[in-house]
């Protein structure tokens, strides 16, 4: 058996053309774009290509977007200055900081100082209570990409078994709420788990989001599984030479999918998915913020 390969840039080309009708929707109603501002501290260079990822897409689907860089030796003080400014301004509805901060920088403050309500990433403390507690408000970009990832492999997930490999505040804990709102039964794996290849077999859905690479084998995986890697990490590729490196996830895909159902590769699986998530969500903010009701907007141009 060879497992179905996730395609998630097709997926994620089809959220953002969803979000670029929605732009010009809301645009034609309020007399202006979604506006996305993006804050960039630093010079890391992976960084740097992920932000003009997102200023790219995000004018490609009929939003204002707005890049604020500043160098490494940029002030803490600072740096909130710029997010609170960023909160009063009426033209922007979503507001990134770009991780990670230099290290002289408490992310967690900075993180605190966002409007909710423009925070796009869905990670302060009001974002993530609000869905802990079930309440309307922007969710966190990735592991929302990879729910909707599963629901395009799967369908409908009520009743299925999920396992997430990870527990940070950016991935698996998220992740977890999401798939618990989805009416699965989920259970959240770590450093200590017991017997974590067991545990694992168990699942219906497996979200590999713990930082290792190919930690995941495929004996760890239950036969049909769904198998969505969040896993990001470069590692030696002697066959290109010198110095040369590779992408892999936190899962071994030549093993995995000779036993999945269907897994995400990496990269194009759920990479692709966190900024089609973050433009989705700027349009929500605006449409929240200008009090305008969008569920009655068509997907697409053609089901108008």
């Amino acid at each position: 058996m060879s497992a179905s390969i996730i395609d998630g840039k097709a997926i994620a080309a089809d959220i953002d053309a969803r979000a670029k009708h929605t732009a010009e929707a809301l645009a034609r109603i309020a007399g202006r774009k979604p506006g996305l501002a993006v804050v960039l501290i630093g010079d890391d260079p992976a960084s740097d290509v992920y932000v003009r990822n997102k200023g790219r897409r995000a004018e490609a689907a009929s939003m204002r977007s707005i890049e604020i860089r500043k160098p490494a030796s940029t002030s803490q003080a600072e740096v909130i200055a710029i997010v609170e400014r960023l909160n009063t301004d009426p033209s922007v509805d979503g507001i990134l900081v770009q991780m990670p901060l230099p290290e002289h920088i408490d992310s967690g403050k900075v993180i605190a100082a966002i409007d909710p309500d423009k925070d796009v990433d869905g990670l302060t403390p009001v974002s993530a209570g609000r869905l802990l507690l079930g309440q309307p408000g922007l969710r966190p970009c990735t592991p929302a990409g990879c729910v909707i990832l599963a629901e395009r492999a799967m369908g409908k997930l009520d009743g299925k078994s999920v396992v997430v490999v990870g527990r940070s505040i950016l991935v698996g804990k998220p992740a977890a709420l999401l798939f618990l709102e989805k009416n699965c039964t989920v259970t959240i794996a770590h450093s200590r788990t017991q017997d974590l290849p067991a545990l694992c077999r168990g699942a219906d859905i497996l979200v590999a989001a713990v930082g290792r690479p190919e930690m995941i084998e495929g004996g760890w995986i239950k036969p049909g599984a769904c198998v969505l890697d969040v896993g990001i990490n470069r590692v030696p590729a002697p066959e290109k030479g010198e110095g040369g490196t590779r992408l892999v996830g936190d899962v071994d895909f030549e093993t995995a999918k000779e036993i999945a159902g269907s897994i995400t590769p990496v990269p194009g699986g759920v990479g692709p998915m966190t900024i089609a998530l973050l433009l989705r969500n700027t349009v929500q903010a605006m449409a929240r913020r200008e009090g305008v009701d969008i569920s009655g907007v068509p997907a697409r141009p053609d089901q108008m």
